[in-house]
């Protein structure tokens, strides 16, 4: 079922168990476009079941935040112009290239192209994979991209991430809704969770120019602006404590700087950022 976050703007909830993260839909006078496109064909075919139960445009745009297998790999099914930064775009095309049987997807598994989890969504969610390839971008910006839907805009960025360096954001202004793909979060190296820390307050200021009330996120659905800034004093307090690859040490700067222990998030925050001392140290 699809979520109404306005009379213009739904969302279809991320399903973590099965890899799946939140998919959007913004729908103007003349044409909807949707924001991700879902892990798979099974993942697509059942959003566009949920769209086509509402009156609304055909969906003319499909916006993929960014080159992360869960978020593309039910491009397919979409009758939409696929809309992508140049850098995903250069990151699409590896996987245009691909051949999707049992055999090449084991081969990209051992090679570590690939994890398990995407092997295992493709083989159960993706019919006719002996002869599927990805079909290629439509539309492809470099920094910044405004689509009119008619008497609604998206306005699209490429931004400072620390999650990917090809991270989109849409943010619809008539309705102060952005949608943040997976920009807010960290990611993983040599098997270890990491934030990028030199690109935090950078990520931040680049969302923070959005004057948004509803933030909706890759795999946490929909966050107020309250909870946001909540999220963002976090980050910026284990930031600023974590100085080192020590986690103790960033613990204890954090007790120091703030006058108290740190809560889960924050210690998981803390942990994050010692970890990517840790990566830029071997790096």
């Amino acid at each position: 079922m699809l979520n109404k976050i306005s009379d213009s703007i739904y969302y279809l909830s991320n399903q973590d168990d099965r890899e799946r993260p939140v998919l959007g839909l913004v729908c103007g006078e003349e044409a909807s476009l949707i924001i991700d496109c879902g892990n798979s064909p099974q993942h697509a075919k059942e959003f566009l079941a949920e769209i086509s139960k509402l009156d609304v445009p055909p969906v003319k745009y499909a916006v993929i935040t960014h080159a992360h297998w869960d978020h593309f790999m039910g491009m397919n099914e979409f009758d939409a112009m696929a809309v992508v930064n140049t850098e995903t775009d250069g990151l699409l095309q590896k996987w245009q290239s691909l051949s999707y049987g049992d055999s090449s997807l084991q081969t990209y598994v051992n090679s570590g192209f690939m994890n398990a989890k995407c092997m295992e969504v493709l083989q159960e969610d993706m019919p006719n994979r002996e002869t599927f390839k990805l079909k290629p971008s439509d539309i492809i910006f470099e920094k910044t991209l405004v689509i009119d839907l008619g008497n609604k805009k998206c306005v699209l960025e490429k931004i400072r991430s620390t999650h990917t360096d090809d991270s989109t954001i849409v943010y619809i202004p008539d309705d102060k809704v952005i949608f943040l793909g997976d920009a807010a979060y960290g990611t993983t190296t040599n098997t270890l969770f990491h934030i990028k820390q030199p690109l935090l307050l950078p990520m931040i200021q680049d969302i923070q120019k959005y004057d948004a009330e509803w933030s909706v996120l890759g795999h946490e659905s929909i966050c107020d602006r309250e909870e946001m800034e909540l999220y963002w004093k976090e980050l910026i307090a284990a930031s600023a404590a974590a100085e080192s690859a020590s986690v103790e040490a960033g613990e204890e700067n954090f007790k120091v700087q703030n006058n108290r222990e740190p809560n889960g998030n924050e210690l998981f925050f803390i942990k994050a950022f010692a970890n990517d001392h840790v990566i830029r140290h071997q790096q």
